[in-house]
């Protein structure tokens, strides 16, 4: 399976400008053979949206800008991110990653882990979502994440617990901190890349992590997505800082052999996991 990430700047606030930035985009991963193409968190608006969001929020079932990427997904499966209007809840948006194939939405999932500390402000313009659920696709079972949803181990959980042989993660992260003096790095990419390892290996799964580039209102965005094998190894991380699309060639078979040489999936009991939760929960509430 072919992979294209395509770690880009979306340009704040201008939705038109962005589409036709993944059109493009799409088409020379098209022509490249690729079967998904995965773009970062928040990758139709930019992130910094704050009281802009309600007004750049889309309908998936109405929007014409998903028309057209739906029109694309066509030719090639399309990850990507965007801020949801809720048709269920009339009022709130989401940060939101979709998932397209063949013409039709495969699932959308709404980010989790809204952040709201430091630069993050989240929690103030978005509706936090309330499950993970993976879904299938026409290659493998795939679970999404919206950036610091990946950081709470419990959400690749969820998706490991249900079959998941492929985790996406869209992410919109600032570098912060020199990683070496000799190094180009940030110690938040290091971060990032060590979950990425962990997940991968604990969960026998393919976990692609794209991350955009840029400034905006004064932050950096630091680049540097990957993607690791289904055995904890690196198979491509693209630089730091610069805008990149790169094809990166994923051995999903590679997910059957993790799984007989390291049988956590075999082995595992999600609903030990669940009946613990509910204990704990319940007890906390007691206290």
């Amino acid at each position: 399976m072919k992979i294209a990430l395509a770690q880009i700047s979306p340009v704040l606030g201008n939705p038109e400008r962005n589409l036709k930035s993944h059109l493009d985009h799409i088409r020379k991963a098209t022509l490249a053979k690729a079967s998904l193409i995965v773009f970062p968190e928040l990758s139709l608006t930019g992130y910094t949206l704050k009281d802009l969001a309600p007004e750049l929020a889309l309908n998936p079932r109405k929007s014409p800008v998903f028309k057209k990427l739906l029109e694309a997904s066509r030719a090639i499966d399309l990850v990507f991110g965007f801020v949801e209007e809720a048709a269920d809840e009339p009022g709130l948006v989401y940060n939101a990653a979709a998932y397209l194939s063949r013409g039709r939405i495969l699932h959308i999932h709404r980010k989790v882990f809204l952040p709201t500390s430091g630069m993050f402000e989240e929690g103030r313009f978005f509706a936090a979502g309330r499950q993970f659920r993976p879904f299938n696709t026409a290659r493998v079972k795939t679970g999404l994440l919206v950036c610091r949803d990946f950081l709470h181990y419990g959400s690749s959980y969820c998706h490991f617990a249900g079959g998941a042989g492929l985790i996406i993660t869209i992410s919109a992260a600032p570098g912060r901190g020199i990683d070496e003096p000799q190094s180009q790095g940030f110690e938040t990419s290091q971060m990032w890349e060590l979950m990425g390892q962990a997940v991968s290996f604990f969960s026998s799964a393919v976990v692609v992590y794209c991350n955009r580039v840029g400034y905006e209102d004064g932050a950096v965005f630091a680049g540097g997505s990957f993607i690791y094998s289904p055995f904890g190894k690196l198979v491509a991380r693209l630089p730091y800082l610069e805008e990149d699309l790169a094809f990166i060639e994923v051995d999903l078979s590679e997910i059957g052999r993790a799984r007989k040489s390291w049988p956590f999936r075999r082995d595992e009991r999600p609903e030990v996991i669940w009946q613990s939760l509910e204990k704990i929960i319940r007890e906390s509430h007691e206290d």
